[in-house]
Parts: structure tokens; sequence; C-alpha cells
């Protein structure tokens, strides 16, 4: 484990974020936790996939991870290096030239009154790198990289197709070189006929440079044929990580697999994992583990502790979960299983259920 930590491009340990509750008054209490307890660890050259439900915490660890956002509490290392020990200075070049962020929405990420070959050089002129001529051919360079002709180099983002303003964020992206790319939601925002072409790009792009790729999406099938390493999310907290190939049919938390189950292949369809109730609040988060209110197998143990990281059996699989799912259990079974408990729980009990976790925090 030492030598892998050694090893790491970006570390990040015991990271806390919190907002203050949006709306809220100068005397609020509200509090927002988007992030909880997160620890992850990313190696060169790495595909790592993020998956959960919308307000889980994705968006909020990818800032993390390029140093967007500071951690109300924890470390983030990159090349062993905390970030938030540099001076402003020191950071700006550490994160500016080591890291890059393709956005969900280019035609917000992108400035609109700016040429093409201008949003491209700016980072290069921000950071100084190369002669203006050097840099005019990095320009160059980065557009064929990304399949943007040439004569697009003068013309301005509204004049462009979503797929090509894609191509110009990802080319951005990768101006400076960076070790690290996060790719958050980088195909939601575009026609379904271009997705592929930005996903086999990005995959294109990951093997040629050696890039570490970070791919946070909602499309979790997607998410798991692309990467490496499948993060889930609930609430703001990291409860599993899993190989890619054993994410879909070996994973161990109750939520990895509804979330899996609600999207199931074509060659073997089964009916999704019913969790019954909402998902509580991140501003009033439920003792203990935060699934429990809508998970089938919780009992009174769940409501008192959060469980701490478990083993599975192959390498780089672990979980928190009281009652994880064991490896050889059929999804199907468990469908049926969670059908069960819905049925015998009256709208009555659920309603109290979700009250005691708000009392709870």
């Amino acid at each position: 484990m030492s030598d892998a930590l050694s090893d790491a491009l970006v570390q990040v340990s015991g990271a806390h974020v919190v907002h203050r509750a949006r709306g809220g008054g100068l005397f609020t209490r509200d509090r927002v936790y988007a992030l909880t307890g997160a620890d992850l660890t990313i190696a060169p050259g790495e595909t790592v996939g993020v998956v959960g439900e919308s307000g889980c915490g994705k968006s909020t660890l990818a800032k993390v991870l390029v140093g967007v956002e500071r951690p109300t509490a924890g470390t983030v290392s990159f090349r062993g290096r905390d970030l938030w020990s540099m001076s402003p200075a020191e950071r700006r070049a550490t994160v500016g030239g080591g890291t890059g962020m393709i956005f969900q929405d280019p035609s917000t990420a992108l400035n609109r009154r700016l040429s093409v070959r201008r949003i491209l050089r700016d980072p290069l002129d921000v950071h100084r790198r190369g002669t203006p001529a050097e840099r005019e051919e990095r320009v160059r360079e980065l557009m064929a990289l990304v399949g943007l002709p040439a004569v697009l180099a003068d013309g301005l983002p509204g004049r462009l197709s979503g797929g090509q303003r894609q191509r110009v964020a990802i080319a951005r992206a990768l101006a400076l070189d960076p070790g690290l790319v996060v790719a958050d939601e980088p195909t939601s925002a575009l026609d379904v006929s271009v997705r592929a072409q930005i996903l086999n790009l990005l995959l294109d792009l990951k093997e040629r440079l050696g890039l570490a790729l970070v791919f946070v999406s909602h499309d979790i099938q997607t998410v798991r044929r692309m990467s490496d390493r499948v993060i889930t999310m609930y609430l703001g907290r990291i409860v599993e990580e899993a190989p890619a190939d054993a994410v879909t049919g070996r994973s161990r938390h109750p939520y990895t697999r509804a979330l899996f189950s609600a999207t199931p292949g074509l060659l073997d369809p089964i009916d999704p994992i019913p969790l019954t109730g909402p998902v509580p609040s991140a501003t009033r988060p439920p003792s203990g583990c935060p699934f429990r209110t809508r998970c089938w197998r919780a009992d009174g143990v769940c409501a008192e502790v959060m469980p701490d990281f478990a083993a599975a059996s192959s390498p780089g699989h672990r979980f928190r979960c009281h009652h994880p799912v064991q490896e050889t259990e059929w999804t199907g079974d468990l469908v049926a299983e969670a059908a069960s408990r819905s049925a015998s729980v009256s709208p009555a009990t659920a309603r109290a259920v979700q009250e005691r976790a708000v009392r709870d925090t």
C-alpha cells in the first residue's frame, strides 16, 4: 500500500466539504454536507469512474481533485505535495499545469466572444509556456489532436456544433499537457449521435497521452465500460470502490446493486431493485449509514454507526455496509427481496423512518 501511495498522482484523504445552505440568512445554522470523509487515490494513467444520483457529491469530488474546491477538512495531494499548504502562486502553477477539467455544457464553459484560437492559447499565455510562435504551433497541434479542422481556428463557439464545442473544451483541458483530466458529465449536453464520438476521443487521448482520467457521469453503464475502477457515491460519501469488471454483478453495497439494476444489459434484462422513500436532504443527513432510510436490509445498527470500509475478495474492491450483498447473490433475487421488504412496510412506517432520520441529525 505504501508503494501505491508514493506513486499516486492525486491522493484525497479525509476530505469534507460543507457549504452554507442556499437561501440561508446570516444567522442560519443549516449547512450542506456536500462531501464527507472522502478517501481516494488515483494512479498515473488509470481511469476512475464516479457514479451516483444527482446531489451525491460527484461534482464536488471532481472540483476537489483539481483544486477548484478547497476541502473544509482533509488533504489533497498532487504528486505527493499538499495542494493547500502551497502558496497561492505555486498552487495555481501546480493545478493549472498538472490538471485539466472538462465541464458538462461546452456552450457555457467556453467564452462565446473569443475565437477558438484565443480559447486554446489563453492557458499557454497565462502560464507563459513557450514563445509566441511556439504557442501558435501548440494551438494547431491541439486542434489536430481532437480532430478539429484548422479552418475553425478563427471561428466563435456559437458557430460550432455541440460536438465541436466539446472538442474545443477537451483541447483546452489538454493545452498544458496535464497528468490528470477530470471530465464532469462531458456528454450529457450533447446529442446522442455525437456522444459516442466524444467518448471514443477521450479513450483515444487517454491511451495516446498516458492520462489519468476521472469520468463523472449519470450514465453508469458508460462509466463501467470506460473505467478501470468505479466509485459509487451516496449523499456525499464514497460507499463502494470496485474494479470495473466487478461492479455490475459482484458489487457488495446494496446501493451499487440498485444503481446498476436500473440499467440492465439487453441480454439479461431484470426489473430494477425498488428503493422506497426519497433521498435524504444533504442539509440533514441521517445518522449512521446515510443509505439506511431506503435500504431493504437496514436495521438498528445501521442507524447507530457508519460502517468502516471492508475488503472484498477482489483486489482493490472495498465497501461500507453492515449487511452487504454477497458476490454470489444474483441481482434478480435482490429485486424480489427488496420488493418483499417494501410491501411489508406501510406508508406510515416509511414516513416515520424518514422523520426519525431527520430528528437523529
